[in-house]
This record gives structure tokens, sequence and C-alpha cells, in this order.
């Protein structure tokens, strides 16, 4: 497992995401953080708790994409999940619990991952043996009733012993031969039938009451391991064979409870929770309404956030060190709207920045995901080289960024659209397209968006 430093971190974040220093380096701290907790004596590790942190900024500006690119190098099971989702106990919709269920579920998938990866020799090896069974069946030798006598005497009679012998030296050397083949591709186009266990649960819906969403997956899993197991043949090529057998010898190789007692102290030690919108969730004081299931959801995170025991289908999970990041636009409403209790348990705030035109050109060709590159690559299929001049990216962020000011600033979103529309007919008839090289000047932007942006109502409604 790799080891990030703090300053790599922000390093690897700025592959991909402009600006927004501050939040980088709080992640950052945030992440090597688990690390160093994991290095102290265990008498004090346990007293170490998660410095959680909540980003504002407005949408468009990085939040999401920070997450995302931080659930990379975490290297630890994170789930990513919006507030807004969740429903105070009672409604109806899904209760916080469910947050640390997923979490856990992630965890199980990816240390089986890791196990299955280690015992991948080993299947791949009894999934040779399995398949050479299938190419060249055993022989089998009818029992005989009482003993063959033998005549060992010079010049006698070959004994029955001896028959035999010769008989599996020959099917030995006959598998041996196979086994090259096999090894060698030269039976890559050979088909075979091959059987497999169903490994597919009934199909079963329960409708459960708030708290109980995992009640229909247990059920589904008690009634798989009750009825038989169901076998399934499929017909298919040598090396596709291969991999299936290979596939279910290494499921059976894995111990499954090993993986769900790492999955549960992986989730413990070093999970991590993404909470996104939690702005929609912080309701003012004093009003009614939904602002009351609001402010429920917020009371039903917070033991969630402050430490508390949560029940799996894999065991209790306690939620003491997982750490939370929030994020939100607070357009609306603010922090200082959050239930105190809530907001104490977020004692890191990081405020992101709007996005103007030079973070804007930084985008559209900086990052190794660029969105000019994106367009490139995609018309490249076609045969066509897109070529974007410097004026024409600069003239591309200007006008996101009068759009963005003239109505609702949705940020470095706004990109996606103007692009799409800047390149709607060069995409729609690329495959006719004689001219292998198209350049996309300033001019040739202007040209295409002019009537968007200088008709404000158009604008509202296409851009």
């Amino acid at each position: 497992m790799t080891v990030f430093t703090p300053r790599e971190i922000v390093s690897e974040l700025d592959k991909y995401i402009v600006g927004q220093k501050d939040a980088k380096r709080a992640v950052a701290i945030a992440l090597r953080n688990r690390w160093r907790r994991q290095q102290v004596p265990e008498e004090l590790r346990d007293e170490i708790y998660p410095k959680n942190i909540v980003m504002i900024g407005p949408t468009g500006v990085g939040k999401t994409e920070i997450a995302r690119r931080l659930a990379r190098l975490a290297q630890a099971p994170f789930l990513k999940i919006e507030a807004s989702k969740f429903t105070e106990v009672g409604y109806v919709g899904r209760d916080v619990e469910s947050m640390i269920r997923d979490l856990t579920d992630q965890a199980v998938n990816m240390i089986k991952t890791e196990e299955t990866e280690k015992v991948q020799r080993k299947a791949r090896e009894v999934a040779e043996e399995r398949l050479l069974d299938i190419l060249l069946p055993p022989v089998r030798r009818p029992k005989r009733e009482g003993v063959e006598k033998l005549d060992d005497s010079e010049g006698g009679e070959t004994s029955q012993v001896d028959v035999e012998f010769s008989k599996v030296e020959n099917e030995n050397s006959t598998r041996e031969k196979l086994r090259r083949l096999l090894i060698s591709g030269k039976l890559d186009d050979r088909y075979v039938d091959v059987e497999t266990t169903d490994r597919s649960q009934p199909m079963i819906e329960i409708f459960s009451a708030a708290g109980l969403e995992g009640m229909d997956i247990n059920i589904r899993d008690m009634l798989g391991n009750m009825l038989p197991q169901k076998k399934k043949h499929q017909k298919v090529k040598v090396p596709e064979a291969l991999e299936i057998l290979t596939q279910e010898e290494a499921q059976r190789l894995v111990d499954m409870d090993k993986v769900t007692k790492l999955a549960i102290e992986r989730v413990e030690q070093s999970g991590i929770i993404f909470l996104d919108e939690i702005d929609k969730i912080a309701g003012r004081e004093g009003t009614h309404g939904p602002d009351v299931s609001r402010e429920g959801v917020q009371r039903d995170i917070l033991p969630i956030v402050e430490g508390t025991t949560v029940t799996t289908k894999y065991g209790p999970v306690t939620t003491d060190h997982i750490l939370f990041i929030a994020a939100g636009a607070f357009h609306v409403s603010k922090p200082s709207d959050l239930i105190p209790e809530l907001q104490g348990r977020f004692p890191i705030r990081v405020e992101l920045g709007s996005l103007g035109k030079e973070e804007f050109i930084r985008i559209l060709t900086e990052p190794q995901n660029a969105l000019v590159k994106q367009y490139e690559a995609l018309l490249q299929t076609e045969g066509i080289a897109l070529v974007f001049a410097k004026d024409a990216i600069a003239e591309i962020a200007e006008i996101a960024t009068v759009i963005n000011q003239r109505m609702e600033n949705i940020g470095a979103r706004r990109l996606y659209t103007i692009l799409e529309k800047l390149l709607e007919e060069i995409s729609f008839g690329a495959p006719e397209i004689r001219e292998k090289r198209i350049d996309v000047d300033a001019q040739y932007v202007r040209d295409r968006l002019r009537d968007f942006v200088e008709d404000e109502d158009l604008s509202r409604y296409i851009l």
C-alpha cells in the first residue's frame, strides 16, 4: 500500500483540480493523519479522534472532484453520499446508518479483491487441472475381483500391473502434451463445455420499515444458503473457460471469515465518508415544514459522527475513528444554520473560491483529463485532428465567466455546456467530414456562440 505525504497528495490532486489550495491542504493533512495515528502507541491511539472537515463553496468549484480523486489516493474504504438522501427516523426514505452499511460493503469488496489476487496463482493452477480434465477426461477403470496372478519369471507373460501402469503412463504423457498446447495458446479456438456453480441470489423484494434496509439482503443470503446450489453449463472457448474456472476456484480459496474481520477493522480504523450537499439539511431556526425533517436528519447524523455502534450484516461496526468530510454550497443557508452539536463535530472549515476566466483557461488545458484533451481524443477516433488555438480557449473562458455572472454561477460545469454547443456541428458531421484537421480559433467561437451570448433569454435556456 502506497503511503503519500501531504505534499504528494496535493501534487496528485493538482493533476486534476485547478486551484483550491486550502481545501487540498486540509484533506491532505487529514489523510496523512490517518497513517500517523496507526504509528502511535496503542494506548494513545484510541484517544486520537479524526478532525472532520467542512468544505464551503459554490457549485462547480471542485468539492466533489476533490472527493473523487481522494477516494483513489486513500486506498481505504471510501463512500461519497449526498446528505439530502437521508430522512429522519419515522419518515419514508433512507436512514443515516445505511451509510455505514454501504461503507462496510465497500470494504468487504475491497478486501475480497485483495485476497483474491493473493490466491490467483493457486486458483489458476487448479483451474488449469480442471480444464485438462474437461479436454481429456480421466479413464475410469473397472474394479477387478480377486488378485491377478503375476508371472515374474524371465520371458514370462506381461503382468496386469504392467499393463495398467503403461496405460497410466500414456495418459499422463497425453495430459502433459495437452498442457503444453494449452499454455502455448494452440487450443484457444477450441470450444469446451464448462460446468460452474450459479451464485445468483433468489429474486425477492422485501418492503421494510425505516432502519431495516439491510434486512432484505440478509434474507436473500439466508435463502441462498438454504436452497440447493444450481449448476450452470456454458459452451465457451478455452481462454474464456480458463478465466471462468479461475474465478470460481479463487472464490473457493478466499476465507470469507477473514475477509469480514479485516473489512470491519479497516472501516473502523481508516474509513472515510464524504457527505455532499450537507447545506440541503441545514434548516433555519423557527421554520416549519420540511425544515423539521432536515433538523431531524442532523440529529440522526450526530451520533454517527460522534461515534456509535452500527449493526451491519457483517457484524457491529463502531464509527469513532471514521473521518467525515462534508461539503456544501450554502447559497440559501449558512454553516451556522446547522445544529450547534453538529457544527462542533466539524472543527475544520475550508472555503473554496469562485472560478474566473484565468481558472477556466487552466481547467480547459492543464489537468490530465482537461476538457479540450477529451474532445480532441473523441474526434481522433473519427480520424479528425481537432486543434484549439490559444485565443479560442481564452474566448471560451471569457464567455463562461460572462454567463456565470449574468445568471446562476455554476462554476466549471458551464464549460461542458459551452463546449458541447460549440462543437455540436463538428460532432454530428464527423463521420462525413473530409478534412482531417479542424482549427478552432476565437472567431469560430464567436460565430458559433454569438446568438446565445447576446440574447440573454436564449442563453438562459441553452447555456
